[in-house]
C-alpha cells in the first residue's frame, strides 16, 4: 500500500520479455523459409542420356510426302467509290428574290380578283334565273287566271244557250195550236238519240292526239237539224277544248256524219242536238 504522499508508480506487465523473444524468431524463421525458396528455384537440375540400341536392323522410315498447300488467291481489290460532292444550294441575289416576290404577290392578286369576277358572275346568274322563275310563274298564273275566266264565260254562254234552245223548243212545240209543228220534226233530242249522234261523228273523227298530252278536255257544239236530218246551220261551240286542232276535226266529223237519223221513239229528227267529244274517246 502507498500513502496518499508517496507517488504512483505503474507496475511492470508480467512476460513482457518472453513476447519479444517469440516475434523474434518468427521473423528470423520466416527469412530463413524465404531464402531456401529461391535458392532452390535457381539450382540446374542434373540431366542423365541413354541411348537404346536394337541388334536388328530395320529400314529407315521413308520420307513425308510434301503436303500440298491451298492455292491463295489474290484478294479482290474493292474499289472505293467516290463519294458524291456535296451539291452547295444556289445563292440567291437580293434582287432576284425581290422580283420573285413581286412576282408571286402579282400571281396572287390575280387569282383573288378571278375569283372575285366568278362569284360576282355566279351571283348574276343566280339573279336571272330566279328573275326569269318569277316571271315564269307569274305567266303561268296568268294563264290559269285566263283559262278560268274564259272557262267561267263559256260556262255561262252554254246555260244561256240551253236556255234559248229549250225556250225555242217550247215555243215550236205549242205552234200551229193543234201540234201539226211538233209532228212535223221532234224538240229536243232524248239522250239515247244524243249518245247514237255522239257515236257516229266519233267514228268519222280524224286526229292524232299528241304524245304526253295532259287530260281529256272535251268540245260540246250545239247542232241543229232540219226535219230530213241534214244541218240547218253551222254548229256552234258551247265549250272548246282548249285544242283548235281538234275542236275543228270534230266540226268536220259532224259536216261528214249529216244527214243524221230519225229518232226510233219518235220516228222524226229532233230539232237540236248537243254533241261532247274528247280527244282521247276517239
Amino acid at each position: 500500500m502507498t500513502d496518499a504522499s508517496s507517488p504512483y508508480i505503474v507496475p511492470k506487465e508480467p512476460g513482457r520479455w518472453r513476447a519479444i523473444l517469440l516475434a523474434t524468431l518468427v521473423h528470423v524463421a520466416l527469412l530463413a523459409f524465404l531464402w531456401v525458396g529461391v535458392h532452390w528455384q535457381n539450382e540446374t537440375p542434373t540431366t542423365i542420356e541413354a541411348e537404346v540400341w536394337d541388334p536388328h536392323p530395320r529400314e529407315a522410315a521413308p520420307p513425308p510426302k510434301p503436303v500440298k498447300t491451298p492455292e491463295q488467291r489474290p484478294e479482290p481489290i474493292i474499289k472505293e467509290t467516290p463519294k458524291p460532292k456535296a451539291i452547295e444550294p444556289p445563292i440567291v441575289k437580293p434582287d432576284i428574290a425581290l422580283e420573285r416576290e413581286k412576282k408571286r404577290k402579282a400571281e396572287d392578286e390575280k387569282k383573288r380578283r378571278d375569283e372575285e369576277d366568278r362569284q360576282e358572275k355566279e351571283k348574276l346568274r343566280f339573279e336571272e334565273e330566279k328573275r326569269a322563275k318569277l316571271k315564269t310563274e307569274k305567266e303561268e298564273k296568268a294563264k290559269k287566271e285566263t283559262a278560268e275566266k274564259k272557262r267561267k264565260q263559256e260556262e255561262e254562254a252554254h246555260a244561256r244557250m240551253m236556255e234559248k234552245i229549250r225556250e225555242e223548243d217550247m215555243r215550236r212545240m205549242g205552234a200551229g195550236g193543234n201540234g201539226d209543228a211538233s209532228k212535223a220534226q221532234g224538240g229536243r233530242a232524248s239522250a239515247e238519240y244524243a249518245g247514237r249522234i255522239a257515236a257516229k261523228i266519233r267514228a268519222n273523227t280524224v286526229y292524232v292526239v299528241p304524245e304526253g298530252m295532259a287530260g281529256n278536255p272535251p268540245v260540246e257544239y250545239i247542232v241543229e237539224l232540219l226535219p230530213d236530218g241534214t244541218l240547218r246551220t253551222a254548229p256552234r261551240k258551247l265549250k272548246s277544248s282548249g285544242i283548235a286542232g281538234f275542236d275543228e276535226a270534230v266540226v268536220r266529223a259532224i259536216d261528214k256524219s249529216q244527214p243524221f237519223p230519225r229518232d226510233e221513239k219518235t220516228g222524226t229528227v229532233p230539232s237540236s242536238v248537243i254533241v261532247s267529244h274528247k280527244p282521247k274517246d276517239q
